[in-house]
């Protein structure tokens, strides 16, 4: 479990609290206030390849839902990756949650750990996202 306070950054202190753990791999589970940050939430053109990534800023109060994974990268540092649906009254936007996106109030994060795999992530030359491969 992460405790998440008024302000603190999504995702970076979720990794700080894997690297803190030695937790390496995992499914995280996010209930959370969002008060500003950044979506991604798509891509310019709908075909396979390196794309244009269609970024959203987030500045008002939302509620947020979100599931993502964590795995290490090249560098084997654990990195989160985190889609999540945002609401505001009637509005609600879906993408993945970006650096420096910050909880309002409080926020909770599960985190259930994977093992038995050495999955990491690194580039994918092809499209130019990081994706899982199995090392």
């Amino acid at each position: 479990m992460v405790k998440l306070e008024d302000g603190d950054a999504i995702p970076e202190c979720i990794e700080e609290f894997a690297v803190e753990k030695e937790l390496q791999r995992g499914l995280c589970l996010l209930l959370s206030g969002i008060r500003g940050g950044r979506l991604v939430a798509g891509a310019e053109e709908g075909k396979p390849g390196p794309s244009v990534t269609l970024e959203e800023i987030v500045n008002d109060v939302h509620e947020a839902a979100g599931i993502g994974t964590i795995f290490p990268d090249a560098e084997g540092v654990p990195r989160l990756h985190m889609h999540a649906a945002l609401g505001r009254e009637s509005s609600t936007r879906t993408g993945c949650l970006r650096a420096g996106t910050r909880v309002w109030s409080i926020g909770e994060a599960i985190i259930i750990e994977l093992v038995g795999t050495d999955m990491k992530r690194r580039v994918d030359p092809a499209t130019g996202l990081e994706v899982l491969w199995d090392m």
